[in-house]
């Protein structure tokens, strides 16, 4: 708000140098900004009271201080009252930024009041004073009369001389911006004097940003993270984060006695002798000259057959007098002892497989398949099937193993001793294994049925009908007939026609061989009824699977009729069959056939259907005399056709 008012006054000289008169003074002006603030609440469409810029500019910006003041007033009772500004979070107009400064300012304000902190923490003007009246416990109309005090400020500078200022001792210690207002370097505060600067500690105020795994570390004007590692001892760590070797040598750390001088080594230091050794000694930590063996150096120093001789400081070589142990013997010159080698000495003498010669011995070994026995010489079988090769069934052989599945499986040709499983289902005989569906089990399979209508048979393969008009299953009501058909059931009501009467009560369940036959009923004098050559309607259902191998005609119903014994005979009426209605696909005929004293009409299937499928296959039997149809009956046969073959 400062240096808004700053940027104002500014223009506000310059422009009051290029003007000369202004019958209004600018307090007149200021004055009805401030009302027009209080009165409308908008400073963007103020009446002008004066032609002059300098007096338009006066309205605006007194009416915009009023109005930012009631704003900022908002923000400190929001935090007072609510302890949060969560309200002002989604607003991005300028009233909702002021509130929000202010509220926020408030808030740490009150934060700094509750950890005992000092209330002299300079921010911007605004928020300063803010954060000073929150901390201090002020209410939110000091604050207020704080943004109207910079507008009086505003008005006491009339003119471009304005008072100005210094930066040196006595005055500002870093920036001065006039008016006798001291400023500080960025990562600096201004102390209570006003004019001098004191470091802001951003690690203690939490200002900082530092990745994780590293510390602030303030310093004059601003921070520094490091990372919180640990050099160890006989290490520094250097402002690049690094750790460093401290040479103690050469910073006097170290604590050698003064017969000793010091050598730094990384991390550490040691103390070396001043004190030099004489040839054939070597010093030890201590600074003592020891003797050196000079025998058990890797060189030997002796000539070949003279043995050496440690002495103080030196060694002496004598000739030596040999004498090989077991397992050895003398080499042609007579200096050494050479191994002797067993194996090739008695060879197939000493061990049953195999002999490997060793520095004065041997050892025998055994081939794969066997073990050494106790004696260290002899082979026995090895049961390898004790360490479990196979992945199921194994049978130790001399010498070797043998592995066996167990039934369902197959020995792997890749490694001979895993059991694979078979997939019987995939086998070329796998389509015949189940009827419908098989699924493959480790080791075995497994059969499945449809869903509905089918249940697994005891053979486990084959899938057999539930017969829901016998197990009770079916939904058919007390005035349908069930009817159990591959894989379901059909509610069946067959109702006669007009004129027509049930020759018979329909049973609860209908078999395939039931027959529901309605007879003719006329009326008396009903001579219609009476002409209609039809005697009797019947109804009769059959089931039929889903052919999948249909190599003959089969023959699915049998329509019996008795004749007398000297058929064939002239007055006897001549029996006619025929399909009416029904025959989907042409997939069924009729023939007649005369079998023990009966006329039989036999319907045949004479093409594969496949199911789902369901018709009525409407059949007549025609009594013919004389070329003339004395009267016939009709018989509806329901058929009904799987979705499967079974």
């Amino acid at each position: 708000m400062a240096l808004k008012l700053l940027i104002i006054f500014s223009l506000f000289c310059l422009i009051r140098s290029q003007e000369t008169t202004d019958p209004i003074s600018l307090d007149d002006c200021c004055k009805d900004g401030k009302e027009k603030a209080t009165e409308s609440q908008d400073c963007t469409r103020i009446p002008l009271i004066s032609e002059s810029t300098t007096c338009r500019i006066a309205q605006e910006q007194c009416c915009a201080a009023v109005l930012e003041g009631i704003t900022c007033s908002k923000g400190i009772s929001m935090a007072k009252d609510q302890n949060s500004c969560d309200a002002l979070l989604s607003g991005n107009t300028c009233e909702t930024k002021t509130a929000k400064v202010c509220c926020e300012c408030c808030l740490l304000g009150q934060e700094a009041q509750k950890h005992g902190l000092t209330c002299d923490f300079k921010l911007s003007s605004q928020c300063g004073s803010v954060f000073q009246s929150c901390c201090q416990n002020k209410s939110a109309d000091s604050d207020s009369n704080s943004s109207q005090d910079s507008t009086v400020i505003f008005k006491e500078h009339k003119s471009g001389s304005g008072e100005q200022c210094k930066v040196g001792p006595g005055n500002c210690a870093h920036n001065c911006i006039g008016n006798n207002t001291c400023t500080c370097f960025t990562g600096y505060k201004l102390k209570p004097d006003g004019k001098n600067c004191e470091d802001i500690n951003e690690c203690l105020l939490g200002s900082y940003h530092c990745r994780p795994g590293e510390v602030c570390i303030n310093t004059p004007g601003l921070y520094r993270c490091q990372r919180e590692i640990s050099c160890g001892t006989g290490y520094e760590l250097t402002d690049s984060n690094s750790c460093k070797d401290i040479d103690e040598c050469e910073t006097g750390t170290h604590n050698c006695p003064l017969e000793f001088e010091c050598q730094n080594t990384p991390g550490s230091f040691r103390c070396r002798p001043k004190m030099q050794c004489p040839m054939g000694f070597i010093q030890d930590a201590l600074g003592s000259c020891i003797d050196i063996n000079e025998c058990l150096t890797v060189a030997a120093p002796c000539p070949t057959g003279q043995v050496c001789m440690n002495t103080v400081g030196s060694y002496t070589c004598q000739r030596n007098s040999v004498n090989c142990g077991r397992g050895y013997h003398l080499n042609a010159e007579g200096t050494r002892c050479v191994d002797i080698n067993e194996c090739r000495h008695y060879p197939g003498r000493l061990c049953a497989h195999k002999c490997d010669n060793i520095l004065g011995s041997y050892t025998c070994s055994c081939t794969t398949g066997f073990k050494l026995s106790a004696d260290g010489r002899n082979c026995d079988d090895l049961n390898e099937c004790e360490s479990n090769p196979c992945s199921q069934e194994c049978a130790n052989v001399y010498g070797s193993y043998q592995c066996y599945c167990r039934r369902g499986y197959q020995l792997s040709d890749v490694d001979g001793s895993t059991c694979e499983d078979i997939d019987e289902c995939a086998l070329p005989t796998g389509g015949h294994i189940c009827s419908y569906r098989c699924q493959n089990t480790p080791g075995s399979f497994h059969c499945t049925c449809p869903v509905k209508g089918y249940t697994l048979a005891p053979n486990g393969r084959s899938c057999q009908d539930i017969d829901e008009c016998v197990t009770g299953t079916h939904t058919c009501s007390e005035t349908e007939s069930c009817f159990n058909v591959q894989g379901g059931f059909r509610c069946l009501n067959f109702e006669c026609p007009t004129n027509y009467r049930r020759s018979s009560e329909t049973r609860p369940r209908v078999d395939r061989s039931d027959i529901i036959r309605c007879v003719k009923s006329c009326q008396p004098n009903d001579i219609t009824c009476v002409l209609d050559p039809v005697h009797s309607v019947s109804h009769t259902v059959i089931s039929l699977p889903t052919f999948r191998e249909f190599t003959k005609p089969e023959e699915i119903v049998f329509l019996r009729s008795i004749t007398p014994s000297h058929y064939p005979h002239v007055d006897s009426p001549e029996i006619v069959y025929d399909i009416q209605e029904g025959n989907v696909q042409n997939s069924f005929d009729i023939i007649k056939r005369f079998e023990h004293g009966m006329i039989v009409g036999v319907v045949r299937q004479v093409k594969p259907l496949v199911g789902p499928l369901t018709t009525v296959l409407k059949l007549a039997m025609n009594y013919v005399t004389n070329g003339v149809i004395s009267h016939r009956n009709i018989i509806n046969v329901h058929i009904y056709v799987s979705e499967f073959w079974f």
